[in-house]
């Protein structure tokens, strides 16, 4: 089928879609293919409808048993590649020492699943049931509907992490509901009580409960530590490019532990890092008036200590900070690391994933 989608990709499509070697399964070859296989599916069942007359009452039975078996070989695939594991290996030695910034989101799925061995079995269990369940005609449809819960858990997680995995998981969740499909009406009979009446007290009373915990929850979106927090003046992380103690400039690996920075922090308002060579992080409140331009650092564990510091700001990626901490006068030159140069934040969403 390669040289059908690759001649397709080029003639009809007008883009490049050859074979890649690689993990994922969201490449232009692979929508193609499966744009062509779906149109001549069709076209193949809409000829054999018209002139095949016979009675086909059996072929529907013998569809979903082909699915179902299909579905369920997918289950044990998967449920075993988590519960040996092989799916999701353990955090290599070098992601041990990788900054989580660093990881696109893809890599971040892979190292939280691999780092949980107990949450791996969970997941495979949960897919091997839906397996086992599968193989029986009696218990088929709660197996499709565990593979359905499960495949709608894996898809979310491909979208949200950008895994090119979602166009396979997609075609799981539409076999688990062509199982169940003939049993749907029994099973919403089963879990939707249609005899009860609504009860206007109740639901006013659930409305009630939604809108409390709303209401709890929206202050929180602004609050100090909450996702939209006040920013600092000096919002960003800044990497130190020359340190001067005492007026000696020294590489930062050389001056006392204490100030052994490469990078200063500022996010909260009222706090701000700095961080060590080692990667460690040396932590204050901080007072910032930008008015007068100063800052001022204190410790949470002492009422007289404090740093007092100037700043200067020549451009918008520059910030020079001067001024005296543990009795040592110190000017630093900081330059501004933008955002956009880590992966973990820029990892967008997409429908066609290149290989990896």
């Amino acid at each position: 089928m390669r040289p059908v989608t690759e001649w397709l990709g080029t003639h009809l499509f007008r883009v490049d879609a050859r074979f890649a070697a690689g993990n994922s399964g969201d490449t232009l070859f692979y929508w193609v293919q499966t744009f062509w296989i779906l149109c001549l599916s069709a076209i193949v069942a809409a000829i054999w409808t018209l002139v095949d007359r016979r009675d086909r009452s059996t072929l529907p039975t013998w569809f979903r048993t082909f699915i179902r078996f299909a579905l369920a070989a997918q289950m044990f695939y998967f449920g075993l590649a988590k519960i040996l594991p092989t799916q999701f290996l353990p955090p290599a030695l070098t992601t041990l020492v990788q900054p989580i910034g660093a990881m696109p989101l893809a890599t971040l799925l892979w190292v939280f699943m691999g780092s949980s061995t107990p949450y791996q079995l969970f997941t495979g269990f949960a897919e091997i049931a839906a397996g086992v369940l599968l193989i029986s005609p009696r218990t088929a449809p709660l197996g499709a509907l565990i593979a359905l819960a499960d495949m709608i858990q894996v898809f979310a997680l491909n979208v949200a992490y950008d895994i090119g995995l979602k166009q396979l998981s997609f075609h799981f969740i539409v076999m688990a509901l062509l199982v169940l499909a003939p049993d749907l009406r029994r099973f919403v009979a089963a879990v939707v009580r249609t005899d009860e009446r609504w009860h206007p007290r109740q639901i006013a009373l659930g409305v009630y409960l939604l809108a409390t915990f709303t209401l709890l929850q929206i202050p929180r979106w602004s609050a100090p530590d909450g996702p939209a927090h006040p920013r600092s003046p000096l919002y960003g992380i800044w990497e130190i490019d020359e340190l001067r103690v005492d007026a000696q400039v020294r590489p930062a690996a050389l001056n006392d532990y204490d100030r052994r920075w490469r990078r200063a922090i500022f996010d909260y308002p009222d706090r701000m890092a700095f961080q060590r060579t080692d990667d460690s992080l040396a932590r204050y409140g901080a007072s910032i008036d930008a008015s007068h331009r100063t800052v001022t650092l204190s410790k949470g564990n002492s009422r007289t200590w404090r740093a007092d510091f100037s700043f200067e700001q020549p451009s918008r990626d520059e910030l020079i900070l001067d001024g005296m901490m543990d009795g040592h006068a110190i000017r630093m030159h900081l330059s501004h690391i933008g955002l956009d140069t880590f992966p973990l934040l820029n990892s967008g969403f997409r429908w066609v994933r290149p290989p990896d």
